[in-house]
């Protein structure tokens, strides 16, 4: 990879100072949550500036990359990037802190007032609890200010508890895409399914340990189910919201930020765009869980592999790391792409840029991709685009190698 290239380590002192002094920004984002969630807090910063901008989502660093070498800015724009890029731009990520917190520091740094809701959705999309660590103020913020508030129940984005369940990726059970199959689990706690807005405590809490107990019942529930389940638990409602949860608000950008990113830009950015980017969750949940329901499955030593023949690897891959996997690492193949996810701390950039030299040719092109080989990595999670004729049986091999 041509890493001599990669835009120097994050801080969020020079990206407030860049901004400051922009007559236009350009915000370059990772197609993930946290990214998501930073380029909306970004961005609603400069407006309140009345800073012009544009965002752009990128799948792999050489998308990002392409979109950056493509503008010819002038002399005061300024270039942001969340996620890497092979290109002499100003970072705010860094690989051991979500991009989220580094975001809330700039816009505090720029006199703006961030939105808690927004910063606690890219703060969980970046598995980080709400109210953990330096996120803490931010949760203080909310409640204050009354716009989060801890219940009984599951993080779900919608109202709807069949609908939200039934798509949601913060959880697998048996029922899991099956909106019909969801109801007949659910019927019969007591709660109305079609009168949510009455639920009380109880009703919440029937729901949520019904569901708890079908997804660790499950026959193909990995033990680490019964801990992942307690993150979409009890969640943080958001009473006036047009999300139901800062979980389910979290699990909305994850999907929308890879499937319809424009979508989820505009979503982050506080436009009226909430029911195209439920569809779009809607659908991302429902082919992860078909996908996964039809997989093929290997173990090896400390890899997990799930064969699937259409689907959104990304998503497939976390559900089954969480959920599916009795080992820690997953590798999700599909045609043409994979992914990579992971329950541990351990962070997968070099894992994924490695496999990628691997799969591609001995020089990067001048938009720093692999010749026939894309890559992308945050925290937790990697992404290959490649060309279909790679065997399935080469892309575990080099993945396992560098376990």
């Amino acid at each position: 990879m041509a890493t001599e290239r990669r835009s120097a380590e994050p801080s969020s002192a020079p990206v407030a100072s860049a901004l400051e002094s922009a007559g236009f920004a350009h915000i370059v984002a990772r197609a993930d949550g946290d990214a998501l969630a930073t380029s909306g807090l970004l961005a609603r910063a400069l407006t309140d500036r009345g800073t012009p901008f544009q965002v752009s989502v990128g799948r792999t660093v050489a998308d990002r990359t392409a979109r950056v070498r493509d503008r010819e800015p002038a002399t005061d724009d300024v270039t942001i990037g969340v996620g890497a890029i092979d290109a002499d731009v100003t970072r705010l990520d860094d690989a051991d802190r979500p991009a989220t917190l580094a975001a809330l520091d700039v816009v505090r740094e720029i006199g703006s007032t961030p939105d808690p809701v927004l910063a606690l959705a890219g703060l969980v999309a970046a598995d980080v609890e709400p109210g953990a660590g330096e996120s803490e103020w931010i949760l203080e913020t909310a409640r204050e200010r009354g716009l989060v508030e801890r219940r009984p129940g599951v993080g779900i984005p919608t109202g709807d508890p069949v609908d939200g369940i039934a798509h949601s990726t913060r959880l697998r059970a048996p029922w899991s895409g099956d909106p019909d199959a969801t109801r007949d689990a659910l019927e019969g706690l007591g709660a109305d399914l079609d009168e949510p807005a009455d639920f009380d405590g109880d009703d919440h809490r029937a729901i949520a340990s019904a569901v708890a107990l079908d997804v660790v019942g499950d026959d193909e529930a990995a033990a680490a189910a019964a801990e992942t389940i307690q993150r979409a638990l009890r969640p943080y409602a958001t009473p006036d919201h047009a999300f139901a949860t800062v979980g389910g608000y979290a699990d909305v950008l994850e999907a929308t930020a890879r499937t319809e990113p424009g979508t989820g830009a505009a979503l982050a950015m506080g436009h009226g765009v909430h029911e195209p980017a439920l569809a779009a969750w809607r659908e991302d949940g429902r082919r992860a869980h078909a996908a996964l329901e039809g997989a093929s499955t290997g173990r090896y030593d400390g890899l997990f592999v799930v064969g699937i023949d259409d689907g959104p690897v990304e998503t497939v891959a976390r559900i089954a790391a969480t959920y599916r996997s009795p080992e820690p690492v997953v590798l999700a193949v599909g045609d043409g792409e994979a992914a990579i996810a992971t329950r541990g701390d351990d962070h997968l950039g070099a894992t994924v840029e490695a496999v990628a030299r691997e799969l591609g040719a001995d020089d990067s092109d001048s938009n720093g991709a692999q010749e026939g080989v894309e890559y992308d990595s945050s925290r937790r999670r990697g992404y290959l685009r490649y060309d279909t004729a790679r065997d399935e049986s080469t892309i575990i091999a080099a993945v396992r190698e560098r376990l």
